[in-house]
């Protein structure tokens, strides 16, 4: 019965092992389509017996081996896909024969060597990909025959060489993408002679010379990205104007000429990046009409005269970067009406005048306006940017007291003030700004003494250096005076004192509860085990309330807390390494010196104490124990040789090694943990905190929740109201506006720690271009492989599907809507069970896809 089948559909099952023999014998069938399955070996040469196939579907599978020969063998064939296996070796210049051939899909392979000749000649091609392969040598003349060619994909190869052909005969390319090789010469000068090329990529080349003049009129295009070469000519001459343009590129060439008025024309256009060239003259108010703008990048160039105000009406504008070039006047006052603005960057140019009012950019992550000739007082309304983490006004004339606004600015993590003429007392609101992790007021005449917060205390001697009279408990100043009299930031010690012996009562009680429960269990392992040899394997067995002889043994080990002992700093306290006189390696975190407002230090640290003699979870840090000593307060746990989430994603040589198993595996460790925490603990508990610093690694790449100091044990299955606690950038937005804390905090933390795993990268950007516009965002179109960590080669096959669902969850834990992210619960069966397959291949998905289908009941 089956000599007599035509059509063979098993796409997108769970096949498994090599393609069947019996399929060679069935010499009728014209239809076989066994993608998206998890077929392995090698392509089987028989099937080159099937004269009447004309559909071949073998993507998407875990196929290995050469391409076979015989496959030039299948006359009739019209469409070919193996992409995304693991084939090498050359690319068959049998496929040449071919003659029937539309679509050729060999991309995401490991396919070598040179890109035969041959496939020039398959005249019918209308869609050649053969992208993200190891190919070398030049691009073949004779793909100037393929006159029904209407995409080219070439990108992420070893190409190199000019194009020795000028495309006269590609009539119909819409489609061109040769980014990320090694090619040289001039870019094709016919490349849009057509009108109908829509996205030309061919960034991260060699590429020299002008634009190709047949781009000044190709009103076709959609999106062009030619950054990354030595291109050269005049800016203001070799572009049109692009009705349907949406992205444009051209960062880090040798531009030069003014900016053409036609960029205000292009309607539809939301991002124009034209950085780090030798473009000169004004910036057009024209531009002000291009009303679809999101980011605008032309920094680094030589641009001078005045900012438009015409700017100041790009209502959608979320990043703009004017610095390094040679503007002058005044900021334009309208700038403050950029409600979306995330990012301001007009630093290193000559602008005087006062800093406008931008009390409205409610949204701003960044502003930068250091290096200018900005005059008179800080504004106040800058203490209303509540998501500030980056302010940088340097190398000003500003002038006065700093405004008590700014400790508003609970989110900062960068203050750079150097460089003014500002004086008086540094504001006693700064002791507030907990979140700072770096300061620099140096250069001004400022005096008293500096706030009591971790940066200011760790700031090197030259972040204060030339000042009038500054005074601290930081390095290269004198001790203030200790009166409260003279120092209206040092409260009574006997308060603080008081304080810790109540909270450390409270945590005494809680280690007897613990300490008798476990006694039996111990004293039974005492006498079944030898009794010297158990404490000299973990000398915390027999640690005490304080600690006496394991404090002494980690005083010694750390060097009295030497800095060279450090492993990390985390906004209460600083991890060091310590290896004790047993050999046992340990994490002790000292925390920083008490908070003479509020105890928050030892709040935290009771906090942690209370969350993880809660918890046991292969998945969350192990507490040894703890020390409250009168100098310090320790907590000592389980060392953890792979370190922080945060450095591996941040380090390009660990990150390497990171591969997408281990990737996948971590995000399901935190799931894991943090469902725990939810669902599974007598009571709800909520990190508040989850961040890829606070992940740690074990050796074997194992995920552990670490630092339960701002953990917020739930009564009852409820919300609390709260002070702000988290990470920048990690924070759900009903947290940071309203102080409202919940389970589904978490869940949003868990979505960016998520997105920053598969990005290999902060995604702030991406969060910030779908928060701000949901509909009409043009990151909904943007491709899940473009924005995968390009470090990695993209997923395959099984782990490309479980990327995909990662990618899919994270998303739904980033709805704004707290009660429609899913909960950790659900997250973790989703990722246990993995029931998902992709709905079409990766490097078609768009992250909007991912949007629609973020349904997690």
């Amino acid at each position: 019965m089956l000599s007599s089948l035509s059509d063979l559909e098993l796409s997108s099952n769970n096949l498994i092992g090599p393609i069947p023999t019996f399929i060679g014998n069935l010499s009728k069938l014209t239809n076989l389509y066994l993608d998206k399955n998890q077929l392995s070996d090698g392509i089987p040469p028989f099937l080159g017996n099937l004269s009447n196939l004309t559909i071949l579907h073998l993507d998407e599978n875990q196929l290995l081996g050469p391409i076979p020969q015989e496959l030039g063998m299948l006359s009739s064939l019209s469409r070919l896909k193996l992409s995304l296996n693991n084939l090498i070796g050359v690319i068959p210049t049998s496929l040449g024969n071919l003659s029937s051939l539309t679509i050729l899909h060999l991309d995401q392979n490991q396919l070598s060597g040179s890109i035969p000749q041959e496939l020039g000649m398959i005249a019918s091609l209308s869609i050649l990909d053969l992208s993200s392969n190891n190919l070398t040598s030049t691009i073949p003349t004779s793909f100037e025959n393929l006159a029904k060619l209407t995409t080219l994909k070439l990108f992420m190869n070893k190409l190199s060489g000019p194009i020795l052909f000028e495309m006269n005969n590609l009539t119909q390319l819409k489609n061109l993408a040769l980014s990320n090789n090694q090619l040289t010469g001039h870019l094709p000068e016919n490349v849009c002679a057509n009108g109908l090329l829509e996205n030309f990529t061919a960034n991260d080349n060699h590429f020299n010379g002008p634009i190709p003049k047949s781009l000044r009129n190709c009103s076709s295009l959609v999106r062009v990205r030619l950054q990354a070469n030595q291109l050269t000519g005049n800016i203001g001459e070799s572009f049109g104007v692009y009705p349907r343009l949406v992205y444009m590129e051209l960062s880090y060439n040798k531009f030069f000429g003014e900016l053409s008025t036609n960029w205000g024309q292009c309607q539809n256009l939301t991002s124009l990046k034209i950085s780090n060239n030798d473009i000169s003259g004004r910036i057009s108010p024209k531009l002000g009409e291009a009303t679809q703008l999101h980011v605008l990048n032309l920094s680094s160039n030589k641009l001078d005269g005045e900012i438009p105000k015409e700017l100041g009406k790009l209502m959608l504008l979320v990043d703009l970067y004017l610095d390094n070039n040679k503007l002058s006047g005044h900021i334009p006052y309208n700038f403050g009406m950029l409600s979306n603005l995330e990012r301001l960057n007009l630093a290193k140019n000559s602008l005087s005048g006062l800093i406008p009012e931008l009390g409205n950019c409610k949204k701003l992550w960044v502003l930068n306006l250091s290096d200018n000739h900005l005059r008179k007082c800080i504004p106040l309304q800058i203490g209303n940017l509540q998501f500030l983490q980056y302010l940088d006004l340097s190398q000003n004339f500003l002038m006065g007291e700093i405004p008590q606004q700014l400790g508003n600015l609970k989110t900062l993590e960068i203050l750079n003030l150097s460089h003014n003429v500002l004086y008086g007392f540094i504001p006693s609101s700064f002791d507030q700004m907990l979140s700072l992790t770096s300061i620099d007021l140096s250069y001004n005449q400022l005096g008293g003494p500096i706030p009591n917060t971790k940066a200011f205390h760790e700031a090197p001697v030259e972040a204060f250096r030339n000042n009038k009279d500054l005074c601290g408990n930081a390095i290269g100043l004198k001790a203030c005076p200790s009166t409260s009299n003279h120092n209206p930031y040092v409260k009574k010690w006997t308060k603080v004192m008081e304080l810790v012996l109540v909270l450390s009562g409270v945590v005494y009680l809680i280690f007897i509860v613990v300490g008798i429960t476990s006694s039996f269990h111990s004293r039974r392992a005492k006498i079944e085990n030898k009794p010297k040899e158990a404490e000299h394997q973990n000398m915390f067995a027999v640690w005490s309330y304080d600690g006496k002889m394991v404090y002494q043994s980690i005083i010694e080990a750390t060097e009295d807390f030497d800095d060279k002992h450090c492993i990390g700093v985390g906004g209460y306290g600083i991890v060091y390494k310590a290896e004790l006189p047993t050999g046992q390696v340990v994490a002790v975190k000292k925390f920083h010196p008490l908070s003479e407002d509020n105890g928050a230090n030892l709040k935290a640290f009771t906090s942690e104490i209370l969350s993880l003699t809660e918890m046991r979870h292969r998945n969350i840090v192990k507490l040894h124990g703890f020390c409250s000593h009168p100098r310090h307060l320790l907590l000592v746990y389980e060392f953890l040789e792979g370190g922080s989430l945060e450095k591996i994603l941040n380090n390009d040589e660990l990150a390497v090694d990171f591969d997408w198993v281990k990737r996948v595996n971590v995000i399901k460790g935190m799931a894991r943990a943090i469902s725990y925490m939810h669902h599974d603990c007598s009571s709800p508990i909520i990190h508040r905190d989850i961040s890829s610093k606070n992940v740690l690694l074990d050796s074997e790449y194992e995920a552990h929740v670490s630092d339960f100091g701002t953990t917020r044990i739930l009564s009852f299955n409820t919300s609390y109201w709260t002070s702000f606690a988290g990470s920048f950038g990690y924070t759900a937005p009903e947290h940071a506006y309203t102080m409202k804390v919940s389970e589904k905090c978490d869940v949003y933390s868990f979505g960016v720690v998520t997105l920053e795993v598969i990005m290999g990268k902060h995604p702030s950007d991406l969060i910030s271009s779908f928060q701000s516009s949901p509909f009409a965002s043009l990151a909904h179109d943007v491709l899940l492989e473009d924005v995968l960590d390009q470090g990695l080669a993209p997923p395959t096959n099984r782990v490309a599907e479980k990327v995909v669902l990662l990618a899919k969850i994270a998303l739904a834990c980033l709805n704004t809507i707290p009660k429609s992210r899913p909960t950790m619960e659900q997250v973790y069966h989703k990722l246990s069970n993995w029931k998902f397959s992709l709905p079409k291949p990766l490097h078609m998905i768009t992250l909007r896809e991912l949007v629609d289908l973020c349904n997690m009941n």
